[in-house]
């Protein structure tokens, strides 16, 4: 088995009429079949930001420039899930949004590798070794930083001397940095993308991911309040990392395809002693369906306000009222402008 390597390519002798071939890893030859050369690029993943947006354009290009696929290999759930699962970070995003992204970047195949089946024991030239003999790459494109094997034992060294003998190249793509809301110059990585979601700097978030930071899943019941109130919201249960506890202006997804402007209240509900953090999206100017269990993303504009408790349940409503209003303004205004998120910082 290829351990949680997903699809595979049978390996066995050579057959020139199919294209099999033999390569050299680890001192021994491993023949591979050849039906489809491939440029892989291997990592995590999470958020697909701009700068694993830089690695998947790089190896786009290869892989049209050579006439292979594009292949990207990603760790779901994060590796630490194994090793250290306290330590696991929260995911920006699901496998789904994921694959989506990454083949909206110009991906052929997704492959999904397990951090539970095995493989992060494997080390760093067995690792590579089942990557050649699964997908036969002219080319591995990856970050300065990339580390790969047990313990993390291979860089990007260890990669190119494995290429050389395998037959591949080594691709490397420098770190991007962009341009945040204070005029400061950050380094582009998702564990500052979480850092920054975690506190609320949603926008600073979208200047990393080169888009709006979204939370994807499904509508459940919650406490129905909101209609006792008048203003309905949709409960969303989501893998993905809420922002800070607080009112925020975004847009909401809807199942027929639509996007309207939605006021997202991420928190415990304080004015009513809850417990359990929420995400609720009131979507502007929509009823919704009577129902529960349909999809929902919603995607994060800017932070409004945190939550706070009231003297009433008046003046909630009333404060509710005059959050809508400034969500439908803060929306209006991102329609209107130039879709850019993110400026990127030059050298």
């Amino acid at each position: 088995g290829l351990g949680g390597f997903g699809r595979s390519r049978r390996a066995g002798p050579p057959d020139h009429g199919t294209g099999g071939g033999g390569r050299g890893v680890g001192g021994r030859l491993v023949w591979v079949f050849m039906s489809a050369a491939s440029v892989v690029t291997i990592g995590s993943f999470d958020g697909v930001h701009l700068g694993h947006a830089a690695l998947l354009e790089r190896a786009r290009e290869a892989a049209s420039g050579c006439g292979a696929r594009m292949v990207a290999m990603v760790f779901h759930p994060h590796p630490l899930s194994a090793l250290r699962p306290d330590a696991a970070p929260p995911a920006l995003t699901t496998f789904a949004q994921r694959e989506r992204l990454l083949r909206a970047h110009g991906a052929d195949e997704v492959v999904r590798l397990d951090p539970a089946s095995g493989v992060l024991a494997l080390s760093a030239e067995a690792f590579i070794a089942r990557i050649v003999a699964s997908h036969a790459p002219v080319a591995v494109v990856e970050g300065p930083d990339f580390r790969f094997g047990r313990g993390r034992e291979g860089c990007i060294e260890t990669l190119r001397s494995l290429g050389e003998r395998a037959g591949f190249e080594t691709h490397v793509v420098e770190q991007r940095s962009v341009v945040l809301v204070d005029q400061s110059v950050a380094p582009v990585s998702s564990s500052l993308t979480r850092w920054l979601v975690e506190c609320g700097r949603v926008r600073d978030a979208a200047a990393l991911l080169g888009r709006l930071h979204e939370m994807e899943g499904v509508v459940e019941r919650g406490d129905q309040r909101g209609r006792l109130l008048n203003m309905r919201t949709a409960n969303l249960r989501s893998e993905c990392l809420p922002p800070r506890d607080g009112v925020y202006a975004g847009f909401a997804a809807l199942p027929d395809g639509s996007e309207r402007a939605c006021a997202i209240s991420v928190g415990t509900k304080p004015m009513f002693d809850g417990v359990g953090r929420a995400v609720e999206g009131h979507v502007l100017d929509w009823d919704g369906p009577e129902e529960y269990g349909w999809g929902l993303r919603l995607s994060f504009v800017e932070w409004v306000r945190d939550q706070a408790r009231f003297e009433n349940v008046e003046a909630l409503v009333r404060q509710m009222w005059a959050d809508v209003e400034r969500v439908r303004a803060i929306c209006a205004r991102r329609k209107n402008r130039a879709p850019s998120c993110a400026t990127e910082a030059r050298a």
